[in-house]
């Protein structure tokens, strides 16, 4: 399975990215093992994530989230289930 998700940094912004490992991409980037963006920005929070059964559909849609405003991001992750 594909994910992707977003994380909210200590500071407050948000970093968008994909994996095949939701929980240990999440532990590597509190290890500060993740991207570089967010090993300065310890600890991060998962608070939003999608399932893609294919990689291509999760990389796409990656693009999209990451093109999309502050605003736009966060009703994402409102409207996600708790």
């Amino acid at each position: 399975m594909n994910y992707v998700y977003l994380l909210r940094c200590a500071d407050g912004t948000l970093y968008c990215g994909w994996t095949t490992d939701l929980s240990g991409r999440l532990a590597a980037h509190n290890a500060g093992r993740g991207a570089k963006y967010t090993r300065s920005r310890l600890p991060v929070e998962l608070v939003y994530h999608e399932e893609f059964p294919d990689r291509h559909d999760a990389l796409s849609r990656e693009w999209h989230i990451k093109h999309m405003s502050r605003a736009e991001k966060e009703k994402l992750i409102e409207s996600s289930p708790a």
